[in-house]
């Protein structure tokens, strides 16, 4: 199955998707919610809500405003050097075990909003990845049962402020600017992509400009190892979010570098599960915006 957590004529809530159509289910069904968290949780019988789907008319996903799959996951955790040549392009050795860290929930945008390049720094840089939904909790998760634990697969651009990543070894400033990790819209369940969802083209591009492009079978660490390895040391929950790591051509690797800039805007699309568009804004423009409203 596809879903899509946004506004539409229907209202906010949880839509079903199917091709260029979708319809709410939030509106058969208010326990639904407004975002996947009952969904992932099983706390409705869906089978009974798709069983009347035909209670509410199809709206097209064009007309539906993208909001966060899931509104307050317990953890973002993300994989930072996942594809060899993205490692060698940042003058990375090959690491032994992944790269990890943090992103806060105030640094994470719907599809189709603003990503916004901070007053501090120009170096607002895009990164491609595979997101993944936990649906299934639990604390060391064997690699043979982790995909047992995956909801559904989405689409996430580590939007990375290079400048301050650099400043220290964590990363974590670089990474948890306000509004820069749009995720989704289209959220798709395992049994519509290949197992761990490998083999699948990634790329970003800002209009013809291809800037990545690799597949998610060039991954060091697959969904699966990456379930298991992290449940080692936390307890996974359902609603988690774990980004996947990004392939090579990131901005800072170019020669001249190539940051995004204000006026563009950047596209992450992989194979089988959607298009995440967002339009780059800057901080000053918004605040100034704001100032003569």
């Amino acid at each position: 199955m596809r879903f899509i957590v946004g506004t539409g004529v229907s209202g906010q809530g949880v839509y079903l998707v199917d091709g260029e159509w979708a319809w709410s289910l939030t509106a058969i069904n208010g326990a639904v919610g407004m975002d996947l968290t009952a969904l992932i949780n099983r706390a409705v019988d869906l089978e009974d809500v798709l069983a009347k789907k035909d209670q509410v008319d199809a709206e097209p996903v064009s007309s539906i405003t993208p909001g966060l799959p899931v509104e307050r996951p317990g953890k973002i955790v993300c994989l930072g050097l996942n594809y060899v040549d993205h490692i060698k392009e940042g003058g990375y050795d090959v690491p032994t075990y992944p790269a990890l860290f943090m992103r806060c929930s105030t640094s994470m945008i719907p599809a189709g909003a603003p990503m916004v390049r901070p007053s501090c720094s120009e170096q607002l840089d895009y990164e491609a990845e595979l997101m993944v939904i936990i649906g299934k909790g639990g604390k060391h998760i064997s690699e043979s049962d982790a995909l047992d634990h995956v909801f559904g697969y989405t689409l996430f651009n580590d939007g990375s402020v290079r400048e301050y990543q650099r400043k220290t070894h964590q990363w974590t400033p670089g990474k948890n600017f306000d509004a820069t990790g749009p995720i989704g819209p289209i959220v798709v369940t395992p049994d519509e992509l290949p197992e761990g969802a490998e083999g699948l083209k990634i790329e970003s591009r800002v209009g013809s400009e291809i800037l990545q492009s690799a597949t998610t079978s060039d991954m060091l660490w697959s969904v699966a190892r990456t379930i298991s390895t992290i449940s080692e040391f936390t307890t996974l929950e359902p609603g988690d979010l774990l980004a996947m790591g990004t392939p090579p051509g990131v901005g800072h690797a170019k020669t001249p570098q190539r940051w995004l800039r204000p006026g563009e805007t950047v596209e992450v699309e992989i194979e089988g599960i959607g298009i995440c568009a967002s339009p780059i804004v800057a901080e000053e423009d918004i605040v100034a915006t704001e100032a003569a409203e």
